[in-house]
């Protein structure tokens, strides 16, 4: 019971950082220690069927969890104590880095390495800064067929970059113009679901299914892919990983708006980031990759 529990608050974690700008859920998933292990449930999926449901299901349980409970009081954090909330999630990354260092074969690391560390960290500072400013998000839209294959679409490149460490794909939803109105209808749900006012849930889950639809095809895609590097070229896709990891902090901080912050508010900054480090070390502690056997 108490692995089920860890399992299903990761996955809280996991779902939580997918609804945040800036914050990505596979470097959640690096962080905690059990990236490799849903990548490998993903990808053998059909194979091991029910040996990878039994180590999906709690994480799918928590990723619900925490985007439907989660997402106004995230939101609140972000709209009214921006660098509290930011300094958490870079205490969760990097409390949690011990796991994918562990992964680097220190011998085995060339120039080459380095270079990919180098290309995939600019590319996440590259992201920040792009997303620097006040980007035009349309609150909702209006559906029709063409719209719902677009979010079927939006779904797919929002998933590869959710499970890719370091890609935030809320910061791709904003940069593309949609994160307003894929978040408000998550809200919405959520509210309807909580006060049973289902009567609202058909324009915003018109628009969710296809976004669920294209974000299943998404990920099984990109978890191909990062399964067949892993095991094709190790170091350079942890080097790669790494890079994309380390950079997330610098990012956050980058579209993270310091006017006005006081004392106060570093000191309680210094908390959030000392308790989000010490949540992530707690769980890549526990978590050892969930065994599937």
């Amino acid at each position: 019971m108490k692995n089920l529990l860890n399992q299903i608050l990761r996955g809280a974690v996991i779902g939580v950082a997918n609804i945040i700008p800036g914050v990505s859920g596979g470097t959640m998933m690096v962080s905690m220690g059990i990236y490799d292990t849903l990548i490998h449930c993903i990808t053998h999926l059909f194979k091991e069927f029910w040996k990878s449901i039994k180590t999906l299901l709690p994480y799918a349980i928590g990723m619900l969890i925490g985007i439907l409970a989660l997402a106004s009081l995230i939101t609140w954090g972000l709209e009214n104590y921006l660098l509290p909330t930011n300094t958490l999630f870079i205490g969760l990354i990097l409390g949690g880095l011990g796991p994918l260092v562990k992964k680097i074969d220190k011998k085995k690391v060339t120039d080459s390495c380095a270079v990919v560390f180098v290309l995939f960290f600019a590319l996440i500072i590259w992201l920040g800064a792009k997303n620097r400013g006040t980007i035009a998000n349309a609150d909702t839209i209006d559906m029709n067929f063409g719209r719902l294959l677009l979010m079927v679409v939006l779904g797919m490149i929002a998933s590869a970059t959710m499970i890719i460490p370091g890609v935030s794909g809320s910061l791709v939803l904003m940069l593309l113009g949609y994160y307003k109105a894929v978040t408000g209808a998550l809200k919405t749900v959520g509210h309807g679901l909580v006060h049973f006012e289902f009567s609202s849930l058909g324009q915003p889950l018109l628009m969710l299914l296809p976004f669920a639809v294209g974000i299943v095809l998404g990920i099984f895609g990109v978890a191909k892919l990062i399964e067949w590097l892993t095991h094709k070229y190790p170091t350079h896709t942890y080097c790669g990983v790494m890079g994309l990891v380390v950079a997330s902090p610098i990012s956050l901080l980058m579209q993270t708006d310091m006017h006005g912050v006081g004392l106060g508010l570093v000191l309680i900054s210094v908390v959030t980031f000392a308790a989000g480090f010490l949540v992530a070390w707690l769980l890549a502690k526990n978590s050892k990759e969930d065994a599937l056997a």
